[in-house]
């Protein structure tokens, strides 16, 4: 059930957002949704983890941006105000800092201090999406079956070519079927 619109929580949610999507340097706002997790479920407990969890697959299934969970999110703890501000939370800040960064910064790429941001943002991005998927998987794991699933996935992600929209075809029909 979507809560009615709470202007404090999306007021919070507005605040605490736009903080955080500046850190989602290179990785996206994908790299950010253990801090929301955390934010929106253990903190102040406006969702559960089972519907963090929902709305993360369904925004990543969904065509168009992957990001557009935390509008998802953002709706469940504080109905369409929050959705909005978790929205503009996400869009607005590094919008107006990639713009800013635009006109200020593109004739400074090839100096020796635009090498090294290159450098060290590589391995933070990466960082990032790990902290990620730990973090999803402690969400999702509930059992040593889970674990198996869950580690025989990553290893055909890693070891196979496979196109990862079959793995997740396989286990909608493993679902339905009642395999998993």
């Amino acid at each position: 059930m979507i809560p009615g619109a709470n202007k404090n929580i999306a007021l919070a949610i507005l605040i605490h957002f736009s903080a955080l999507s500046m850190m989602a340097i290179g990785g996206g706002v994908v790299a950010l949704a253990p801090d929301m997790q955390r934010f929106l479920v253990d903190t102040h407990h406006w969702i559960t983890n089972e519907a963090f969890l929902t709305d993360f697959t369904i925004a990543q299934v969904a065509p168009g941006p992957n990001m557009l969970f935390v509008t998802l999110v953002g709706l469940r703890a504080a109905g369409w105000l929050g959705a909005l501000a978790a929205t503009i939370g996400i869009v607005l800040p590094p919008a107006l800092f990639a713009l800013a960064a635009i006109r200020f910064g593109a004739r400074k790429q090839s100096t020796r201090l635009g090498g090294i941001l290159k450098r060290a943002l590589a391995p933070l991005s990466v960082g990032m999406m790990i902290a990620t998927g730990w973090s999803l998987t402690h969400v999702a794991v509930h059992g040593a079956g889970d674990a198996i699933l869950c580690f025989l996935t990553v290893v055909a992600l890693l070891c196979t070519r496979l196109n990862p929209l079959w793995i997740i075809a396989l286990g909608a029909v493993g679902g339905v079927l009642g395999w998993v």
